[in-house]
């Protein structure tokens, strides 16, 4: 993979010109029925040009061209990529597509949202476009690809960009339930850290009371689930990047109880915008930025034995507001920004080698992006939404793994630090 890098890149920090949305000095932040398909299109974006007139019509005889639909688009896509222009794609070969979804779909462009995944369900919450923040709700059924905007009750979080989520799952003798675990987040020139809960099942939002002493404000943030605890790390207050490290008990959902980390070892500077994978008992902290810095750096936290270690990489590749999926013994980082420019490049973590590989993926990827979702479901890579600097984006595409889907089902490694 080629990625173009900063001249003035040292110890995995790169000089960016313009601030990332980790300070408030920027105003730039930075998840059944099937009608017919979603006309909800990317409102920042123009219409195709019409086709050309014949030699007989007149240029005063302009018509205008109606705002493409998902369906449309993608229809566009297909068709024309089945032009001798287009070598076709091996069977084998990774694929990008843009997906068509059907069903009441956001009525606007999401960056900074959150979207995680219940069984064939996909949460999307929150978010922003250029002027707005939201605290909607809507699910997409990863099977038929339809959306619904569900009715939800009990205390809605206020609306929300940058803020985390974490599906917890409970065990009542037999049965299954899951909750989503909203925590921080912001709008505009707010920051928060309150906690609110959501009942899947019965779609009843909660805001608990909780022991101890909490987190500071914050957003941009990552969180995991480990041990029956939501660890968080990182994030930007208003005025500057955070690097400590807190804890919430969410063993019991009637007695959630708040305490801070103070890991050993040399800890990563504090940054916001970056990304945290959970691998076994170790969390994969990748890029960020501390809104004057965009890291290339790698650090892992031993949750474990509490205690920091940071990785050398073969190369670095400056990241913040990127994705990081963990498929397999490998790191799917898509998008996100270099400092210089947003970039819609997949790069692979090797996590057992902790070296960065490419591979050749056809199709048409989306466009470069920051502040985007990504999912992964049925061997299949579902990015939504997300920012270049100028458009807010509404589009689903997927990324089809296809011999890659072994990946999978790789689980027996271990991160040798």
């Amino acid at each position: 993979m080629t990625a173009n890098q900063p001249k003035s890149a040292t110890n995995g920090r790169h000089k960016q010109p313009t601030s990332p949305a980790i300070t408030a000095r920027s105003t730039h932040v930075s998840h059944h029925h099937k009608p017919g398909p979603s006309s909800n299109s990317n409102t920042t974006t123009p219409p195709l040009p019409p086709p050309s007139s014949s030699s007989s019509s007149s240029s005063s005889n302009k018509r205008s061209v109606p705002k493409l639909t998902d369906y449309a688009a993608a229809a566009i896509e297909l068709s024309s990529s089945a032009g001798s222009h287009n070598a076709p794609a091996p069977a084998a070969g990774m694929y990008w597509s843009r997906t068509i979804t059907y069903g009441r779909a956001p009525s606007r462009p999401l960056r900074a949202h959150s979207a995680n995944m219940v069984g064939e369900m996909m949460y999307v919450f929150g978010g922003c476009n250029q002027k707005t923040c939201f605290n909607q709700l809507y699910i997409l059924d990863m099977d038929t690809l339809t959306w619904s905007k569900p009715h939800t009750f009990g205390q809605c979080p206020p609306p929300l960009r940058a803020h985390s989520c974490n599906v917890v799952e409970y065990l009542t003798g037999k049965q299954k339930s899951y909750s989503l675990y909203i925590f921080g987040g912001g709008d505009g020139p707010n920051y928060f850290n309150e906690l609110y809960v959501l009942d899947v099942e019965t779609l009843t939002w909660a805001k608990p009371r909780i022991d101890g002493i909490p987190s500071s404000p914050r957003r941009a943030h990552v969180t995991c689930l480990w041990q029956d605890k939501i660890i968080i790390v990182g994030g930007g207050n208003g005025t500057q990047a955070l690097a400590d490290v807190h804890v919430l008990d969410v063993s019991d959902p009637n007695q959630l109880t708040w305490s801070q980390m103070t890991p050993k070892g040399p800890a990563p500077l504090a940054r916001g915008y970056h990304t945290g994978n959970l691998i076994k008992d170790k969390l994969v902290i990748y890029g960020g930025s501390d809104g004057h810095d965009c890291f290339s750096d790698v650090h892992i936290l031993n949750l474990s034995t509490n205690r920091w270690c940071q990785i050398e990489l073969d190369q670095t590749i400056p990241r913040l507001s990127h994705t990081a999926t963990q498929i397999g013994s490998y790191l799917f980082i898509i998008g996100g920004h270099d400092g210089y420019k947003y970039s819609n490049d997949v790069l692979l973590l090797n996590l057992v080698t902790m070296t960065c590989e490419s591979k050749k993926i056809y199709g048409t990827p989306p466009g470069p992006r920051g502040y985007h979702t990504a999912v992964l479901h049925d061997s299949r890579l579902y990015i939504l939404g997300g920012y270049d600097g100028s458009h807010v984006f509404d589009d689903l595409h997927t990324l089809e793994l296809s011999s890659h889907a072994y990946l999978t089902q790789i689980t027996n490694f271990d991160i040798d630090v």
